[in-house]
C-alpha cells in the first residue's frame, strides 16, 4: 500500500500585491480608476454600435463582442482584487477559486478566438470584397460568434480540471491576487 503525500484544500489565501496598507489604499484607487474606464469604454462601444444603424456591419458586430468579452473578463478578476485590497482577510474557497479560474480562462480562450474570426472577417473583406456580404452574413456572423463562446468555454473545461485535480502538497497560499492555473499548479 502506498500513501501519498496531500492535502485536501478546503481554501486559499491570496496574497495580493501588496501587505502594505498604505500602497493597498493606492492601488485600491488605481484599480478603481482603471476598472471604471473599462467599464465605460466598453459599454459605450456596445451601446454605439447597437443605437448606430451605419455600425450594424460584420465588422462592428464582433468588435462589440470583443468589448463584452472585455467587460467580463475584467469583471472575472478585478472586484475580487479590489475586494481583497481593502480587507484584512483574503480567503477563497475552493470553489470560488475554481469558479474565477474556470471563467478567466473560458473568457480568455475565447478572446483568442474572437481575434481568429475578426481577423478572418478583415481577410474576406479584403480579399474577396465583392463577395463580402454574401460571405460574412448575418447568420455566419452569428454561428462564428456563438461558436466564439463556445469554444472558449469548452476548452477550458479539461484545463480546469486537470488542474484542480493534481495532488497537492504543502501550503495553500497563492502569492497572486487571482487563483490562475499556474499559481495552483506551484502548490
Amino acid at each position: 500500500m502506498h500513501l501519498k503525500n496531500e492535502t485536501i484544500l478546503r481554501e486559499f489565501i491570496l496574497l495580493g500585491l501588496s501587505s502594505d496598507p498604505k500602497t493597498q489604499v493606492g492601488l485600491f484607487i488605481l484599480f478603481t480608476s482603471v476598472y471604471t474606464v473599462i467599464l465605460t469604454g466598453n459599454f459605450l462601444i456596445i451601446v454605439l454600435v447597437l443605437t448606430d444603424a451605419k455600425l450594424h456591419t460584420p465588422m462592428y458586430f464582433f468588435l462589440s463582442n470583443l468589448s463584452f468579452l472585455d467587460l467580463c473578463y475584467s469583471t472575472s478578476t478585478i472586484p475580487r482584487m479590489l475586494k481583497d485590497l481593502l480587507s484584512i482577510n483574503k480567503v477563497i474557497s475552493y470553489g470560488e477559486c475554481a469558479a474565477q479560474m474556470y471563467i478567466f480562462l473560458s473568457l480568455g480562450e475565447s478572446e483568442c478566438v474572437l481575434l481568429v474570426v475578426m481577423a478572418y472577417d478583415r481577410y474576406v473583406a479584403i480579399c474577396y470584397p465583392l463577395h463580402y456580404t454574401t460571405i460574412m452574413s448575418k447568420k455566419v456572423c452569428i454561428r462564428l460568434a456563438v461558436g466564439t463562446w463556445m469554444s472558449g468555454f469548452l476548452l477550458s473545461i479539461s484545463h480546469v480540471s486537470l488542474t484542480l485535480n493534481i495532488d497537492t502538497c504543502g501550503h495553500n497560499v497563492i502569492n497572486h491576487f487571482a487563483c490562475e492555473v499556474t499559481e495552483v499548479l506551484s502548490l
